[in-house]
């Protein structure tokens, strides 16, 4: 299948080039529905965050889907893909690669490790050392890893995609926060419904061919799209009231971040862009507050021994601040 090419650009972003882009990542999300089923939300979520050059975490009990969903985006966009089995003896540079000495050549040459690739799915984040996780903070912020002083971008586009079980903690480290911060989106895919498993039950003696939509290229073509979206002032003022609230609550004691902020208008951004729009609207912000804002929180300890989550928590600031209405006016 040959992938689109987008309209000739213009600024700022026209519908002509949204419709472009939502009918892009409208068909990828459907090439990806071939092989993850009835998971059509948790599709469009990765996308999105792809889009707004986020990573992903997805906490989920085994056999639900997790790396299937990774290397089907890697296949539907036609980039590399790697896998790291998180374990408590993986070293640092087992993920980011070494440094070794060349005898012949008398030179030390680095050796790039599984962390350069476009999608990358850190598997089992939790069960390798603080250590070890902390070898990915660099490169999810910079897109860059250094070793022995040395400077290696990983290029573009990158996105990690990490697992964890919530279920089993038994020798598992839990993510510190600057780490779950750098997370534009926490989510989980679930079981399937009935009618999704009777057709993996029906799939099961063939495999299903992912067919290639769009290329690297169109991806950064679509980041920069995202770019051109338009955000009301009122909208960053509804994000800003949204996570100062997040700050306030007597169930908290570590709000969300100015990067989380930032993570919510970037992923409301591509939200927008996926419905083939040019521009936010509230709704954008109130379908991704929970799976952007919910991780980034802290609890007080009486609130977690009373049974309040996250969640629960960034669900009530929803309701009780006020949005700014369609047309973009107070």
């Amino acid at each position: 299948m040959t992938t689109q090419q987008a309209p000739a650009q213009t600024a700022p972003l026209s519908p002509e080039r949204a419709t472009w882009a939502g009918d892009s990542l409208r068909t990828t999300a459907d090439a990806m529905e071939q092989a993850i089923h009835g998971k059509r939300r948790v599709l469009e979520l990765v996308l999105a965050t792809a889009v707004a050059g986020g990573h992903v975490l997805l906490e989920d009990v085994p056999g639900t889907g997790k790396t299937a969903l990774a290397r089907t985006l890697a296949q539907v966009m036609q980039g590399s893909a790697s896998r790291i089995q998180f374990t408590p003896d993986l070293l640092p540079g087992d993920v980011t690669g070494i440094t070794v000495y060349d005898q012949r050549q008398g030179v030390f040459e680095f050796h790039a490790g599984p962390i350069f690739a476009n999608v990358v799915l850190a598997d089992e984040i939790n069960r390798a050392s603080p250590k070890t996780q902390s070898a990915l903070l660099e490169v999810m912020e910079e897109r860059q890893v250094t070793v022995d002083g040395e400077t290696h971008p990983v290029g573009t586009p990158f996105m990690v995609i990490a697992t964890q079980n919530p279920v089993e903690q038994a020798g598992t480290y839990r993510l510190p926060e600057a780490q779950l911060d750098r997370f534009a989106i926490k989510t989980s895919i679930g079981y399937p419904d009935a009618t999704a498993m009777h057709r993996i039950l029906q799939q099961q003696s063939a495999k299903p061919e992912i067919h290639p939509v769009m290329n690297t290229g169109t991806l950064l073509q679509l980041q920069q799209f995202a770019d051109d979206v338009f955000v009301n002032p009122l909208i960053a003022d509804y994000i800003t009231r949204l996570v100062e609230a997040t700050r306030s609550a007597s169930e908290v004691r570590l709000g969300a971040s100015v990067r989380g902020a930032l993570a919510l208008q970037r992923m409301a951004v591509s939200w927008a862009l996926l419905q083939a729009r040019a521009y936010v609207v509230p709704d954008d912000v109130r379908d991704l507050a929970i799976p952007v804002l919910a991780h980034r929180l802290v609890l007080e300890p009486e609130a977690e021994f009373d049974g309040v989550t996250a969640e629960q928590v960034v669900g009530q600031i929803l309701l009780d601040v006020p949005q700014p209405q369609e047309n973009g006016t107070a």
